[in-house]
């Protein structure tokens, strides 16, 4: 990746969705991975979990690290992982300026390593966020 491509990369998040109870999955991962998220949603069990530090120098670093954690999972967590409806490889980017592009690539290495989890990838671009202005409170 170019300069210009790390300073648009955010991070990798794994998310996954489940019909079994995630936390013995979510504690298996810890503590590399810190849990943004641990509930219900669409009628299932989900997961959404972030690497702690270091931070990933690229989409590919972080797919692979995460991929090795649960290469090392136990038989009973892994079996977790396996049952679970989906499994996502997040990658965030930030979006570029104005008249800017944005060019990455995901080398064949990640993308082996995710299918042999059964998982996918998926791409998240954040756009710049809209600031909201506080009201001042009233004078009495």
């Amino acid at each position: 990746m170019s300069n210009l491509d790390a300073s648009r990369f955010i991070t990798v998040d794994l998310e996954i969705f489940s019909r079994q109870d995630l936390k013995p999955l979510v504690d298996a991962l810890s503590p590399k991975l810190s849990v943004s998220y641990l509930g219900k949603e669409f009628n299932l069990n989900k997961a959404y979990l972030g690497w702690v530090w270091p931070q990933f120098k690229s989409p590919e670093d972080g797919i692979l690290r995460i991929c090795r954690l649960v290469q090392r999972l136990g038989t009973a967590e892994r079996k977790l992982w396996d049952s679970a409806k989906s499994r996502s490889f997040d990658i965030g980017f930030r979006s570029p300026g104005k008249e800017t592009y944005y060019w990455s690539a995901i080398s064949s290495k990640a993308i082996r390593a995710a299918a042999e989890l059964n998982a996918q990838i998926a791409i998240t671009i954040y756009g710049p966020m809209k600031t909201v202005k506080s009201k001042k409170p009233k004078p009495a």
